[in-house]
């Protein structure tokens, strides 16, 4: 079995398993015939021994889909692993580079988006996941399923992520829907995302198709050369160092990092790892960019005693203005003026963030609990100073 990969239709490398190791060949070389970033056409051969290749995993599902891949391929095949599973997905990614393998391509008809929108019952989402199973090249524990879904007003047809939450996380959905927007009111770009009817999805346009073009994508975990295990294994300041080597604009790469860092630690976001931050890059490598936000969640409204998922200064706290100030001068090339200004926009965020959902709790009672928890842990991150975590007494059931 072998994963033949093509850019613009040209075969330019091959991804073989044997056994424990992996292999990837590159037919000849030509640095714009490049698979991503992390692994230029530099080079004939890229060795892994006994660990997947890091560009590659990013497409393998976790948690909740991938025991749905164990339960189906093993019963079929009568084992598992990762090459197994990319190779069963492989031909239906649509990325920068397209795939090829033993496992046949197949044709997906679009649904509307508002019928999505209006029926978000768990019935309708086993439906699409069931229907759309082998686009689901994507990672992240929630549960979630990529769909091909049409915009009625702009009739334009796209891949949409639709996540939806269990009893673990309640409204993890309006969780991020709130952080995201929150996000973007500090000045970051975000994803089109739509809040569902009975608010059990959150539907998110994938941000990889622009005008027209498919645009790269890759994680700093895979830029690092690290494994999904280890995405939490790091510092928020190797992650700006990583940023700086490779983004074209350098300075509105680390701004826009920064702002990312500082809602995280504002918004109490302690699943900031190395796979929820990535570059987006154009097909001939000429513009690299921070990717939009994604998988922004306030996640102390569950996980009480959380902390920062890397590290900072050399310790996972929740600092307070002055340090992310320090870090945004040391590592992300702003001046104090700069750092204390965007710091402001972001804490404003956070104000207007707290008046929209108290407004939203009113109109949406099964949301206060989770709510309030938010609210509360917003409040500490206003108060400007360093916390170890969230008191508990601010996190109850309201």
């Amino acid at each position: 079995m072998k994963v033949e990969i093509y850019l613009k239709d040209s075969k330019i490398a091959t991804f073989l398993q044997d056994k424990k190791s992996y292999l990837i060949e590159y037919k000849n070389f030509d640095i714009e015939n490049s698979i991503t970033l992390s692994l230029p056409n530099t080079k004939k051969f890229y060795t892994y021994e006994y660990r997947f290749p890091p560009f590659f995993e990013t497409f393998l599902p976790e948690g909740y889909l991938y025991e749905i891949f164990k339960n189906l391929l093993t019963k079929e095949y009568g084992y598992i692993d990762d090459y197994l599973i990319f190779s069963k997905l492989a031909p239906n990614i649509k990325s920068r580079v397209s795939f090829k393998s033993d496992f046949s391509k197949l044709d997906f008809d679009f649904l509307d988006i508002e019928s999505i929108i209006e029926n978000d019952s768990d019935d309708t989402f086993k439906r699409l996941l069931e229907r759309f199973l082998n686009k689901n090249a994507i990672s992240g524990v929630q549960p979630k399923t990529v769909a091909i879904l049409k915009d009625r007003e702009t009739l334009r047809t796209n891949e949409y992520i639709i996540k939806t939450w269990g009893e673990e996380f309640p409204y993890l959905a309006e969780n991020e829907y709130f952080c995201l927007k929150a996000c973007e009111m500090a000045g970051i770009e975000i994803p089109k995302i739509t809040l569902s009817k009975n608010k059990k999805f959150l539907i998110i346009e994938n941000f990889i198709f622009q005008d027209g073009q498919t645009l790269g994508f890759e994680e700093i975990l895979s830029l690092q050369d690290k494994n999904r295990t280890q995405k939490y294994d790091g510092s928020y300041e190797q992650v700006a160092k990583t940023i700086y080597s490779f983004a074209t604009q350098k300075k509105e790469a680390l701004t826009n990092y920064y702002k990312m860092v500082v809602m995280n630690y504002l918004l109490k976001n302690g699943d900031a790892h190395l796979k929820n931050f990535a570059l987006l890059f154009s097909v001939d490598f000429s513009q690299i960019r921070l990717s939009p936000a994604y998988d922004v969640v306030n996640t102390t409204s569950y996980i009480f005693r959380d902390k920062p998922a890397l590290m900072m200064h050399g310790k996972r706290v929740w600092f307070g203005k002055d340090e992310l100030i320090t870090f945004g001068i040391k590592n992300c090339l702003l001046t104090q003026k700069e750092a204390e200004s965007i710091y402001g926009k972001c804490e404003d965020a956070i104000k207007r963030s707290i008046v929209d959902i108290e407004e939203y709790i009113s109109k949406n009672s099964h949301f206060k609990t989770v709510g309030r928890r938010m609210i509360e842990s917003f409040k500490v991150s206003l108060e400007q100073k360093t916390v170890k975590e969230v008191p508990l007494e601010l996190i109850r059931d309201w």
